[in-house]
């Protein structure tokens, strides 16, 4: 029989940094769905809190310049994010898109991004990030990441989680969680090995 592959190494981006934010409940309970398949994934949880992340871009994007030198401060984001097989994005809606932590957090980076599966969690009072993620897709997909189809939402968040972050009715958003990781295991395997064995250049 052949021997079962190593575990995906899989990044979660907790992508809000504002005071009061809700992101990282959202965070926590995702993060617990995916541990419950050691077999396939091993987690890094990202909080871009804890970063440096100037909105103020060097000269020259990353796309122009990928070995350019970032602050001292964002060395350990980019290290982990290199290292990471498949990415998922936890955001909510700021005014009918993401937030500007997380656009300074993509732009900063580029080769870390590409030829990566990436999924997304959304949350917001109304569309639950969908409005988010939709503009997410195009960032990454101007970055030669792919994008997985399916995605978890959380419409009125405030109303789906008790007071010590567990949600009331976790049917769904379980049954949500496990098609994302499923999709996120097959295209993060492939794309995995594609860059093993041909390496991603950008045209």
């Amino acid at each position: 029989m052949p021997s079962q592959p190593p575990p995906l190494n899989l990044a979660v981006i907790t992508g809000s940094v504002r005071e009061g934010r809700f992101g990282p409940v959202v965070t926590n309970w995702f993060v617990e769905q995916a541990e419950q398949y050691s077999d396939r994934f091993t987690v890094d949880v990202i909080d871009l809190a804890d970063t440096s992340l100037p909105l103020a871009l060097p000269p020259l994007p990353p796309a122009l310049e990928p070995n350019m030198a970032r602050p001292a401060g964002m060395t350990d984001l980019t290290n982990r994010l290199g290292a990471a097989d498949a990415i998922v994005i936890v955001t909510p809606d700021y005014n009918r898109s993401f937030p500007a932590s997380l656009k300074a957090a993509i732009d900063w980076h580029y080769t870390e991004w590409q030829a990566k599966a990436i999924g997304f969690v959304g949350y917001s009072g109304a569309s639950g990030g969908i409005l988010a993620i939709e503009q997410l897709r195009q960032v990454f997909n101007e970055l030669g990441a792919h994008t997985v189809r399916d995605y978890v939402s959380f419409p009125r968040y405030y109303e789906l989680f008790d007071a010590e972050g567990s949600l009331k009715d976790p049917t769904g958003p379980n049954a949500a969680a496990k098609t994302l990781l499923d999709r996120l295991h097959w295209w993060g395997s492939v794309l995995h090995d594609a860059r093993r064995d041909r390496p991603y250049t950008a045209a």
